[in-house]
Formats: structure tokens, sequence, C-alpha cells
């Protein structure tokens, strides 16, 4: 299992995700929409910040759109 987290540069709950995620000590994989948008439509995603748990073969597992401690902490649990 891998965590996925798709941001923007100028995007403040992205930040908000981000140091959350450094809080939490958990490894994980940033992707600039902006930078990788073929990345960002290959899951669909429309805004960000969005943390996505995908399986070893890369299928979406659980996906968390905007900064909801409580539920990117589920996520991160099933790793």
């Amino acid at each position: 299992m891998k965590l996925l987290k798709l941001y923007q540069p100028s995007c403040t709950p992205c930040q908000f995700v981000e140091n959350f995620l450094q809080d939490q000590g958990v490894e994980y994989e940033s992707i600039n929409v902006q930078e990788e948008p073929d990345i960002a439509f290959q899951f669909g995603v429309m805004s960000t910040p969005v943390t996505i748990l995908v399986d070893d073969e890369g299928k979406e597992v659980q996906r968390v759109v905007g900064f909801k401690p409580d539920e990117i902490e589920e996520v991160i649990n099933k790793l």
C-alpha cells in the first residue's frame, strides 16, 4: 500500500494536509497536479488536496478530499 497526496502549491488546505502527514510520521508521495496533470486525470482529481491510498497494483483503495484529519488518520491506519 502507498499513500499519495495530490496538491497545488498555492493551496492552503494542501499545506494543512502536508503538516498533518509529517506530524504523523507517515511516508507518502507528493504529487503537484500542476506539474503532473496526467496523474490528476488518472485519479479523477478535480480539486485539491486529495489524499489517496493505493494498493500495490496502483488501484485506489480509499480517498479523502480536503483536509479532514479524522478521515486521513483512518486511511493512515490501513497502511
